[in-house]
């Protein structure tokens, strides 16, 4: 009995094209919103740019590795024999025959499109490598060797490597598919003394031998070049034996490799196999020999006996090429003879430096800020804050800053999707205070501060919609009703102020396609149904500076310290921007995540290794509207002229900066950290030295970090200061060195100071002939000037210090260490740490209480920065620090230049604070609380006291 079967019913028609259109909708809809997103932000054309560039070099890949892979499946079925020998079947090839032969059709399709999918994607990250050599600009810089620009190797060589590479495996394929698909079509017979081929497989297999045997020479001869990026040792580059044996032998094997190519194809013709393949032997064994065992032996038994004079032709050629890699060729070495004797008055010549010494700390303050000027619980600051320079009554003022940024997750319950999108979308203002003031209880003094926000910067707009911790997106203007919240405060007696965003800083939700679109992205059916919406309505999303930057300029490094700054009444985010390659020639290879890496780093995100770098962009991202502007700062760069023919108009000179942003622009601390690390060797220019590694130096670790046994570097810190050779204070970055850790020899002691010049002036679309001028104090060999570990260890072992400390660490409060800062100044080098104090209550912030200062091994402790510096000078030094705190004139509590360490006062507080320590344990043990109670308020009075007396004359 037969069945017949139904029709497809309508309703299973219209839901099957349902599905279908939500499956391509979902797919494009990414896409779409890609596309929006870079046109609203004025940087479709790098969206388009990159979109084409992926989309051609897929297709030409993939067309490729069809049509050859199609070709050689097809040559083997078109000349098959028409019979074959029985005697094959003894290898079980028949049934594969059979197979192959029934689904020839499918398999002469399926195959050739799988492999070219898998090509085309493979070259996926490809087109920055065809863009870069189709637009490349040289650097007229040659390197050492073969005398090429070092530009060929950036953009070149490596489009070279790629496209062979493609090409082998293109190859390889190809003469597999020939020889799998000829053996079971019978044109090629196995028996058991011998292979015979068919005439036409004879050809094929052939030919595409010779093809990818000169592809393989091809590479052999290219290979020679990669020594000048090879790290094989001490240095980076080609070795004398690399030089003398090494790159001879690479071009000898190129030259067989040649020759057992026309060999392959020779036997296409005259059906001789046999000299071929015993060329291709003599090809393996000379490369083990003029590879391998060549090189090893001239390096084994020439160059390792005489190394040092051998190589030191080619350390040199490293050590030109590395420092002018990494920008280091202009530092200018300075012999600073540092004195380490505290004399009366040697701060005169320094007043102006002293005056600016940065006393709050930026790792610190974060919670001082989030106290006093969070205000909502939905606002919310930095964990680090942002160290700046502003103008205040016409003098350079160094500054903490921060923006007061949204932070959803502090509404807690009332989080909805229409408080989150709707309502709360922006932080309201910055918070800036004076870098070398506190008031007289310990906190940082504003001069930018509240909400509205008031103070010296004048008149901006305040509102973050773009920042660091925005909201993953937020829905805005549009309305005649202001709905967003603006600020908590209000006329009359208003709780909250309303606005409306009114700028150009999101895709318009103008069109049914467009809600869709993103309703999808975000997985949200509110931005379909929500009233609050309508067709002038913005959508904001991806606020993130650093991703907006990335996302307009996609061939840049970003340093991860963008920081905001109020510049022509508007806050702007300012982002640093490099450009790298790991591919100039003798230049030394530096991982760039364990060159950034040090305490004041949580980045964890893996990077590659470079050996080239330039600080080439510098970007602002508009913290109301979210535009991005990219600069050209660095307009020599090879690879940002390269890539400025790839997407033509995207980046301007800067010459187009006004002087405000020029005013806050800085050196950018990740290119300062690479370079310090590189500098800890190649500060030396003579080739023996640099080979014994006899003057290596190393950054510090952190004497105020974990005391864990993971230790990490010193971060370089932002301070006005100026070097023996410059004639006033100038907006720096430094970093110290001290001697390379040989284990227990190792000697925490000064050997070096590095500043770069961070001030880049204030006058429009002019830069400071002096921003980024690298200076080196090296400091003599015959005098001992401690290093931070050594200076931060004095301080924790005076006696008079580490009494007051430990009791205060043993109370209701913790003592916290501020960054330990060093200055060239009184003709030696100044160590300034600001001491926090802050309580366990879970409302409390730091409070900075003390400042610790050392000169040579002399110390002092006191209440005030200028306190302290006159104690430790013997009583004078010689300028005011003026830190704007109250009793300026309070006295030394610890340190050999100590004036009360033996106060009587102190010593009784601090016994007092012991047997109240003493009681209290007691109290705990027997249980008995009431007495617990009385011995923990005399252990705050005596703590207070305490804090009292180390503060009195």
């Amino acid at each position: 009995m037969s069945s017949k079967k139904k029709p497809i019913s309508p309703l299973g028609i219209a839901t099957l094209i349902v599905v279908v259109l939500a499956i391509s909708l979902i797919s494009v809809s990414g896409f779409y919103t890609d596309w929006l997103w870079h046109q609203q932000l004025g940087f479709s054309a790098v969206f388009t740019t990159r979109f084409t560039a992926e989309i051609v070099t897929f297709v030409i890949a993939a067309v490729g590795m069809g049509l050859v892979s199609a070709l050689s499946i097809s040559l083997a079925y078109k000349f098959r024999p028409i019979y074959v020998q029985v005697v094959e079947d003894r290898f079980g090839l028949s049934q594969y025959r059979e197979l192959l032969t029934s689904l020839r059709k499918a398999i002469t399709i399926v195959v050739p499109v799988l492999l070219a999918i898998f090509a085309g994607v493979a070259t996926g990250a490809f087109w920055q490598t065809a863009l870069t050599f189709l637009n490349r600009v040289p650097a007229k810089v040659e390197d050492p060797q073969f005398h090429l620009d070092v530009t060929f190797y950036m953009f070149e060589l490596p489009f070279y490597h790629s496209v062979l590479s493609y090409l082998s495996i293109t190859a390889l394929v190809a003469l597999v598919l020939a020889l799998l698909f000829n053996l079971v079509f019978g044109s090629i017979r196995l028996s058991q003394n011998a292979v015979s081929f068919s005439k036409a497989a004879r050809v094929q297999v052939a030919v595409s031998a010779t093809i990818f045997i000169a592809l393989q020479a091809a590479g052999l001869w290219l290979s020679q070049y990669d020594t000048m990026t090879s790290a094989s040792g001490l240095y980076t580059g080609a070795t004398y034996s690399d030089v003398n044996a090494k790159i001879p032998g690479l071009q000898i094997m190129a030259a067989i490799g040649v020759v057992v190519a026309i060999l392959f194809l020779i036997t296409a013709f005259v059906a001789k196999w046999r000299l071929p393949i015993m060329a291709t032997g003599l090809m393996i064994v000379s490369s083990l020999v003029l590879g391998g065992l060549y090189p090893w032996a001239v390096q084994t038994f020439q160059v390792v006996p005489n190394e040092r004079t051998l190589e030191g032709e080619f350390i040199k050629r490293n050590l030109e090429a590395t420092r002018a890699a990494y920008g280091l060729d202009g530092v200018t070495k300075i012999d600073y003879q540092a004195a380490t004797a505290a004399e009366l008055g040697a701060l005169k010549e320094d007043a102006k430096t002293t005056a600016q010494i940065r006393i709050i700390d930026p790792a610190l303050v974060s919670a001082s800020f989030k106290q006093l000027e969070q205000y909502r619980q939905y606002y919310n600051f930095g964990n680090h804050l942002d160290v700046d320079r502003y103008s205040i009554d016409g003098k350079s003022q160094d500054t903490v800053i921060a923006a007061r940024e949204l932070n959803q997750s502090g509404l807690g319950t009332s989080q909805s999707w229409y408080n989150n999108v709707i309502v709360y979308t922006h932080g309201y203002g910055v918070v800036a205070a004076y870098g070398n003031q506190r008031s007289a209880d310990g906190q940082p003094v504003f001069f930018q501060s509240g909400i509205p926000s008031t103070g010296a910067l004048g008149a901006y707009e305040p509102r973050i919609y773009f920042g660091e911790t925005s909201p993953q997106y937020s829905i805005v203007g549009g309305t005649s009703k202001a709905l967003e919240l603006d600020y908590p405060a209000g006329a009359g007696d208003a709780q909250q102020t309303y606005t409306t965003f009114n700028g150009n800083g999101g895709p318009k939700l103008d069109s049914l396609v467009n809600r869709l679109a993103y309703a999808l992205k975000f997985q949200s059916e509110q931005i379909l149904l929500s009233d609050a919406i309508n067709n002038k309505s913005q959508i904001l999303y991806d606020r993130n500076p650093i991703d907006r930057v990335a996302a307009a300029a996609p061939y840049l490094t970003l340093d991860k310290d963008t920081y905001p700054a109020v510049v022509d009444g508007k806050v702007v985010w300012i982002v640093d921007g490099y450009t790298t390659s790991n591919a100039y020639p003798y230049s030394r290879a530096e991982n760039l995540s364990a060159a950034l890496s040090d305490s004041s780093t949580t980045d964890q995100v893996s990077r590659r290794s470079i050996n080239y770098i330039r600080n080439s962009v510098k970007a602002t991202v508009d913290a109301y509207d979210g535009s991005v502007k990219l600069y050209a700062w660095d307009d020599k760069d090879p690879i940002l002229k390269t890539w400025m023919k790839v997407f033509p108009g995207t980046v301007q000179p800067y010459s187009k900066m006004s002087g405000a942003l020029m005013s806050h622009v800085r050196y950018p601390a990740d290119l300062f950290k690479v370079q310090r690390g590189i500098l800890g060797s190649y500060h030396v220019t003579e080739a023996g030295a640099f080979y014994s590694q006899q003057d290596a130096w190393m950054t510090p670790n952190d004497p105020t970090g974990s005391t864990s046994s993971v230790q990490k570097l010193q971060p370089p810190y932002y301070l006005s200061l100026q070097t023996p050779d410059q004639t006033a204070p100038a907006f720096s970055i430094y970093s110290t060195f001290i001697p390379r850790s040989t284990g227990a020899s190792s000697r925490n002691v000064l050997t070096g100071y590095f500043v770069a010049d961070s001030d880049a002036g204030a006058q429009d679309g002019v830069k400071a002939s002096t921003y980024g001028q690298l200076r080196l104090l090296v400091l003599p060999r015959d005098s001992v000037v401690p290093g931070p570990g050594q200076v931060q260890n004095n301080f924790n072992s005076d006696s008079d210090v580490s009494k007051l400390l430990n009791i205060l660490r043993q109370g209701s409060t913790k003592v916290l260490n501020g960054n330990l800062l060093t200055l060239p100044v009184g003709g030696g080098l100044l160590y300034v740490q600001p001491v926090y104090i802050q309580s366990t209550g879970e409302t409390s912030f730091p409070l900075l209480k003390k400042v610790l200062v050392a000169f040579g091994d002399k110390i002092a402790f006191e209440d005030t920065l200028d306190a302290a510096l006159d104690n430790l000078f013997g009583g004078n030094s010689g300028a005011a620090a003026g830190d704007g705190s109250s009793g300026s004139g309070g006295s030394s509590t610890g340190g050999s230049t100590s004036a009360s360490s033996g106060n009587k006062a102190l010593d009784a507080a601090l016994n007092a604070a012991k047997q109240a320590l003493a009681d209290k344990a007691k109290a705990m043990k027997a249980g008995d609380w009431n007495s617990y109670g009385k011995a923990d308020a005399a252990l705050n009075a005596a703590i207070d006291a305490a804090i009292k007396a180390s503060s009195s004359k």
